[in-house]
């Protein structure tokens, strides 16, 4: 077998495809154009994913992994388990920080629903975002920044719900930023289950 051309790791390689994705959208990726976001030729990237279909896959279940990476990152970078919540919520959508970029990812994932390869890494995505934000909430309860006998895991999904609500909301009504709103709407939903420790 082939060495692995040397140079730039895959995971490089996955970056630099959510960034041309989030510029171009789905429909007008191309190898050649993530190959010059790292510097490297097409056929490089040819050789290692085979397809642009097999670079989607890739960035698609790399995204598992990532979406697992990024919820223990941020629980410990924040004391409370409230604001870990908020700063998850606001890294979830970090990609997608002009309507237009969300606009292109938005595309991916109508391309994630339809085809059956890509849908259960995307799913599975899911799972475990929602996963992290039942856990937090749970912690959150522990703790004492949410009430007792709060559902954490009805909430976790209204969450979940609400991100992708106020995302799509703010793409067409363009006021403020996406992490202000998502930390306005977001705090709303809260708002009922804060503890009233927290509020004293």
């Amino acid at each position: 077998m082939a060495g692995r051309p040397r140079g730039v790791d895959d995971a490089a390689i996955l970056r630099a495809a959510v960034e041309v994705i989030g510029r171009v959208g789905p429909a007008k990726l191309t190898l050649a154009a993530v190959a010059g976001e790292v510097g490297l030729v097409p056929g490089t990237l040819v050789q290692r994913f085979g397809s642009k279909h097999g670079l989607l896959l890739a960035l698609a279940e790399r995204s598992v992994g990532d979406a697992r990476e990024l919820s223990e990152r941020v629980r410990g970078e924040h004391e409370s388990a409230v604001a870990a919540l908020l700063a998850l919520a606001e890294e979830t959508m970090a990609p997608m920080d002009t309507p237009e970029r969300f606009a292109n990812h938005l595309a991916f994932l109508c391309l994630d629903l339809t085809d059956p390869e890509l849908y259960e890494p995307a799913a599975a995505v899911q799972r475990a975002v929602r996963a992290a934000f039942e856990a937090l909430l749970a912690e959150a309860v522990t703790g004492g920044e949410l009430r007792p006998g709060t559902d954490t895991a009805g909430l976790a999904g209204s969450v979940q719900a609400m991100i992708a609500g106020t995302g799509l909301t703010w793409a067409l009504d363009r006021r403020g930023t996406l992490p202000e709103r998502l930390r306005h709407e977001l705090g709303g939903v809260l708002a009922p289950h804060i503890s009233d420790t927290e509020e004293s």
